[in-house]
């Protein structure tokens, strides 16, 4: 059963050694804009974005277990202008802006090993 994959973007954190971002940041204010202004720090703002965090943390757990589901396994991406390549998947560079694939079938031929990116993605698929 082949299944849809969106590829979901977070931003990188403020440092390599971050557990995470900080609400009041500049940064985490232009990059991961909520829908609750973190300014503004009443209880119920805090309850609703502590909420907001959880669901954005599930999510990133969960596309990060489809990686690793998706390792060695022969995925179909469906890019831009309608066009679909079926490759091997290999592996995701940390940031998550490359794929690297092997035996990578396109329209023009088929290429050993390859990188495509992220951004030219817009779904892949893959049988579980």
């Amino acid at each position: 059963m082949a299944l849809p994959v969106s590829v979901l973007r977070l931003p990188k954190g403020p440092d390599p050694n971050s557990r995470g971002f900080d609400p009041t940041s500049p940064r985490f204010i232009a990059l991961c804009r909520t829908t609750i202004p973190s300014s503004a720090a009443s209880e119920a703002d805090a309850e609703q974005l502590h909420g907001e965090q959880h669901a954005r943390s599930m999510l990133r757990e969960r596309f990060l277990r489809c990686l690793l589901a998706v390792a060695n396994k022969k995925v179909q991406f469906h890019m831009y202008k309608q066009v679909k390549v079926e490759a091997m998947f290999g592996a995701s560079d940390i940031d998550v802006l490359n794929f690297q694939v092997s035996d990578l079938h396109t329209p023009i031929g088929v290429q050993k090993e390859a990188l495509i990116r992220c951004q030219d993605v817009i779904s892949f698929t893959f049988d579980i």
